[in-house]
C-alpha cells in the first residue's frame, strides 16, 4: 500500500504565505505525476497544480504567479509554496500521486492524502 501525508496548512492573513508538503511512502517503485488539489466550502474539488517526474508543471489560472509546485524525487515528496494568499484560497488541500508499484507495472495507481486545511482570513 501507499500512503500520502500532507502537512503545512494553517490559518494566515491575506497576503501571507504558506508551504505545504506531501510525503509518499510505502510500496513505491516510481512516482509519475504528483499534484495538489483543493476543495473549498460548497465547491467541487479542483486542480491547483501538477508536476511531472521530469519537473514540468501546470497551474490553475487562479494561482499562476502566486503558487509554485516542486518535488524532491529522492524523498518522494511534493511541495506547494503559496504566496500572496487570498481569502478565496481557503480550502482543504489534497495531494495525489500516480505510483508505479513495481518495475513490471505497466499502469499506475493514483493515491490521495487526507488533506490539510488552509484558511485565509483577516
Amino acid at each position: 500500500q501507499v500512503q500520502l501525508v500532507e502537512s503545512g496548512g494553517g490559518l494566515v492573513q491575506p497576503g501571507e504565505s504558506l508551504r505545504l508538503s506531501c510525503a509518499a511512502s510505502g510500496n513505491i517503485f516510481r512516482i509519475n505525476a504528483m499534484g495538489w488539489y483543493r476543495q473549498g466550502p460548497g465547491k467541487e474539488r479542483e486542480l491547483v497544480a501538477v508536476i511531472s517526474s521530469g519537473g514540468n508543471t501546470n497551474y490553475a489560472d487562479s494561482v499562476k504567479g502566486r503558487f509554485t509546485i516542486s518535488r524532491d524525487n529522492a524523498k518522494n515528496t511534493v511541495y506547494l509554496q503559496m504566496n500572496m494568499l487570498k481569502p478565496e484560497d481557503t480550502a482543504l488541500y489534497y495531494c495525489n500521486a500516480n505510483v508505479f508499484r513495481s518495475p513490471y507495472s505497466t499502469v499506475f495507481n493514483t493515491y490521495w492524502g487526507q488533506g490539510t486545511q488552509v484558511t485565509v482570513s483577516s
